[in-house]
């Protein structure tokens, strides 16, 4: 079975591959590592705002799942198909939060457990997850990551 067809079968659809929002580039590739921008989600009233105070940590998480499907559909136009990764080598979270707050890894845990189910166990990866004081646009989570692929 294909990542793709995974990815539907567990009821999640891969959108187009978002465009950068700055002077910076979706990714990079140095040989097999591909090293992705920090993604955000969508910037709606829902996922902005401190986590737990304006948006819940039920809400961060996905958010976290759907920067993740962002992220992986940035994966699909840089190297044409997702069955071509390797492996998830680390993840970044960074969530916008009260200084009192102390769930991160659960809010990425919305990013980490969705790609173990998509990737299996290629999807199991190094992690950092951080509160952050703010976040571009006011956005709840920020994620970036890095990943082996398929030589050239």
């Amino acid at each position: 079975m294909s990542i793709e067809s995974k990815i539907q079968e567990l009821g999640y659809t891969l959108p187009e591959a978002p465009a950068p929002a700055g002077s910076y580039v979706n990714y990079t590739r140095s040989g097999n590592l591909l090293f992705l921008a920090g993604g955000i989600p969508p910037v709606t009233d829902e996922y902005t705002g401190k986590v737990p105070t304006d948006t819940s940590l039920e809400t961060a998480q996905e958010a976290a799942r759907i920067i993740t499907l962002n992220r992986l559909a940035v994966v699909k136009d840089a190297i044409g198909s997702l069955d071509k990764v390797k492996q998830i080598v680390t993840v970044n979270g960074f969530v916008n939060s009260e200084p009192d707050f102390y769930g991160h890894p659960s809010v990425i845990n919305g990013c980490s457990d969705l790609l173990v189910e998509i990737f299996g166990d290629k999807g199991i990866h190094s992690r950092t997850a951080m509160g952050a004081a703010a976040l571009p646009l006011n956005v709840s989570v920020e994620i970036n990551m890095v990943l082996e692929v398929q030589g050239e």
